[in-house]
C-alpha cells in the first residue's frame, strides 16, 4: 500500500460517518472502489476520451465538449463522482449511447481498476479535479492527463499553497492545463503545471439560448404545483443555507416564489422553513385553493426534485441565482440568462466571477445584495427587465465556441 493510500484509509471512516449523517452512504460502494464491468474496445479504431466531471454543474459543462470530441471521432466515456452527478450524467448521456461510470476514490488500486476497465487514450479532468494517484497512474501508462475548462479560485489556490510540497508534484504531472482565464493560468503555473493555455470557459456553450415558452414540461410543472400563471413568479435556483429564509421573509406582496435548493439533503430542512401548506414537487399534491378563502392559494413553492430547474426558470418573471447572497461562492447564472429571463445574482459569486463580470458589465445581469428590492424594481419596470434579458442573451451568443477549441486541443495532444 502506498503512503497516500494509508492516509486515505485513515480518513475514510470519518468521511463515512459524515455521509451516513446526510444519507449519502446509500451509494454504489463497489464502483467507488473502481469495480465494474470492462468496456468493450472502441469501434473503428477510435480513441477513447474519459471525461471526469464531479457533480451536476461539471456534468452539464461537459455536454458540448463531448459532442465536439465525437465530431473528431473520439469514443467518449463520462465518469462522475457524486450520486447527483451520476444521475445527471445518465440522464444526459445514456440516451446517446455514451457510457457513464463512477469515478472512484483516489486509492491507487481503485484508479488502476478504472483505467484497466476503460483503457482511455486521454483522461480529461473538468475544472480542478486533479488527484495524486490518478495523475501518477496516467503518467505511468502514458495516458495524457488534460485539465479542461480549468479554474483555480483564489481561496483554492491559497489552500494549495499551504500544502505546496505535496500538491506541486501532482500539478507537474498534468500534461496540459486548458484554463478559462489568465488569472487561473498564473495559479496553475505557480503550482507546477508546465503546459498551460488560456481558452475561455465552456459554460458559455452550455447556456442554451431558447424561448422559455418552448421549454418542455414547464407548463406541466406549474400546473402540478398549483402556480398561478396570472401572478408574478420569482424562481430562486440553487439556493444555499439562510437564503430561503431571507427570500420568504422579504417576498413582496402579490408575488409568488419557487425555490430550488442546491443540495438534495437540504430539501426537508427547507420545507420546514416554508409556510404551512407549501406545495412540494416531490409530493405532487398542490394545496387545493378554496373558493371562499383569500389565503388558500400558496405563495411559496418548493422544487425538491432533480433535473427540473430549467423548467422552473422558464416560468420565472425574475430569476434569482442562489448561493450568492449570504457568503457562499455563487451558482451558475447561464441557464436563466439563456432563457431570456431578467436575472439577479448576489455579491458572493467568486466561482463564476468572469461570467458575472461579462454579463453585468454589458447590462445583461444584475448584481445585488438585496434581491427582493431588485425584484420589486424589475417587476415595476418590465421594459428594463426585458432589456436586461435581451442583453444577457446577446452576451452569451457573442462568447460561445470555446468547446470546439478545447476539443481541438485535446485531439492535438493525443495525436489525432
Amino acid at each position: 500500500m502506498r503512503p497516500l493510500d494509508l492516509l486515505y484509509a485513515l480518513a475514510l471512516p470519518f468521511a463515512a460517518l459524515a455521509w451516513a449523517a446526510n444519507g449519502k452512504h446509500k451509494t454504489d460502494w463497489a464502483a467507488r472502489f473502481g469495480k465494474g464491468d470492462a468496456l468493450p474496445p472502441a469501434p473503428d479504431g477510435r480513441k477513447t476520451a474519459l471525461i471526469h466531471a464531479v457533480s451536476v454543474g461539471e456534468v452539464n459543462a461537459t455536454r458540448t465538449l463531448a459532442a465536439e470530441l465525437q465530431q473528431l471521432n473520439f469514443r467518449v466515456v463520462v465518469a462522475a463522482t457524486t450520486d447527483t452527478g451520476m444521475a445527471r450524467a445518465r440522464q444526459v448521456y445514456e440516451p446517446q449511447g455514451i457510457a457513464v461510470i463512477r469515478n472512484p476514490f483516489d486509492f491507487s488500486f481503485a484508479v488502476s481498476r478504472l483505467l484497466d476497465r476503460v483503457k482511455p487514450d486521454v483522461f480529461v479532468a473538468m475544472e480542478l479535479e486533479v488527484w495524486p494517484h490518478m495523475t501518477m497512474e496516467c503518467l505511468a501508462r502514458k495516458i495524457p492527463f488534460v485539465v479542461a475548462n480549468g479554474r483555480l479560485s483564489e481561496r483554492s489556490f491559497k489552500g494549495y499553497l499551504r500544502a505546496r510540497s505535496l500538491v506541486s508534484p501532482m500539478f507537474v504531472r498534468i500534461t496540459a492545463a486548458l484554463v478559462q482565464n489568465e488569472a487561473y493560468a498564473v495559479r496553475f503555473r505557480a503550482l507546477g503545471a508546465r503546459q498551460v493555455r488560456v481558452m475561455d470557459t465552456m459554460k458559455w456553450d452550455t447556456a442554451v439560448v431558447e424561448d422559455a415558452s418552448q421549454v418542455a414540461g414547464a407548463a406541466q410543472l406549474a400546473a402540478d404545483l398549483g402556480i398561478d400563471r396570472n401572478l408574478p413568479l420569482i424562481v430562486a435556483g440553487s439556493t444555499g443555507p439562510g437564503e430561503e429564509e431571507l427570500l420568504i421573509r422579504t417576498l413582496p406582496p402579490g408575488v409568488q416564489l419557487l425555490m430550488a435548493p442546491r443540495k438534495p439533503e437540504r430539501f426537508d430542512e427547507v420545507a420546514a422553513l416554508c409556510p404551512h401548506g407549501t406545495p412540494r414537487r416531490s409530493q405532487n399534491k398542490p394545496r387545493a385553493q378554496g373558493k371562499d378563502s383569500p389565503t388558500a392559494a400558496p405563495r411559496v413553492f418548493l422544487l425538491d426534485t432533480l433535473g427540473e430547474l430549467r423548467k422552473a426558470y422558464a416560468l420565472a418573471d425574475v430569476a434569482l441565482v442562489g448561493r450568492s447572497f449570504l457568503g457562499l461562492h455563487g451558482s451558475d447564472p447561464f441557464e436563466p440568462v439563456g432563457l431570456g429571463k431578467p436575472t439577479v445574482i448576489g455579491p458572493h459569486h467568486g466561482d463564476f466571477k468572469d461570467a458575472v463580470d461579462a454579463l453585468a458589465g454589458a447590462g445583461g445581469l444584475c448584481v445585488c445584495a438585496d434581491p427582493m428590492n431588485e425584484v420589486a424594481r424589475l417587476l415595476a419596470d418590465r421594459p428594463a427587465g426585458q432589456a436586461m434579458a435581451q442583453q444577457g442573451v446577446a452576451v452569451i451568443r457573442s462568447r460561445q465556441g470555446a468547446s470546439r477549441k478545447y476539443a481541438a486541443a485535446i485531439a492535438s495532444i493525443t495525436g489525432r
